[in-house]
């Protein structure tokens, strides 16, 4: 491994990753290799590794965004879907609560339809409850 290694090393600064990452994709050490040697889990050495290709990818452009610039656009991107699934989601409970609605109205209507109809019949004692049920 690289002789920049501490047996010990405390912090990992943007230079060491970067030494590390470099190791790695030079192929002079392997992702599981660097894990073990530096104790570290190989999901976190392959963040690095695509923070890295991210990193490169910028610095390549013809006009290189700064890292405040890209994780601005990042936010910005991630708060527009956020509000759109906030958007959904309130759609959704208006929808089901008038969803709800339209069914206790109905129960309702024909609550008030048999009420009519028990009305009705008690009103007039000479007509049969089934005929006040088609007539209410």
């Amino acid at each position: 491994m690289g002789t920049l290694m501490d047996d010990e090393i405390k912090r990992w600064t943007a230079r060491r990753k970067s030494a590390v990452v470099l190791e790695i994709i030079q192929g002079k050490t392997t992702v599981a290799e660097a894990s073990r040697a530096h104790d570290l889990p190989p999901s976190e050495l392959e963040k690095w590794i695509e923070d890295g290709k991210r990193g490169m990818e910028n610095a390549l452009r013809a006009n290189p965004q700064d890292v405040r610039e890209q994780y601005e656009k990042q936010l910005k991107d991630l708060q527009e879907a956020y509000g759109e699934a906030m958007l959904e989601l309130r759609a959704r409970k208006k929808l089901q609560s008038l969803l709800g609605e339209v069914r206790i109205s109905r129960h309702a209507g024909h609550l008030f339809h048999l009420m009519s109809a028990t009305h009705f019949t008690s009103c007039r004692p000479g007509i049969s409850r089934m005929s006040a049920t088609l007539w209410g």
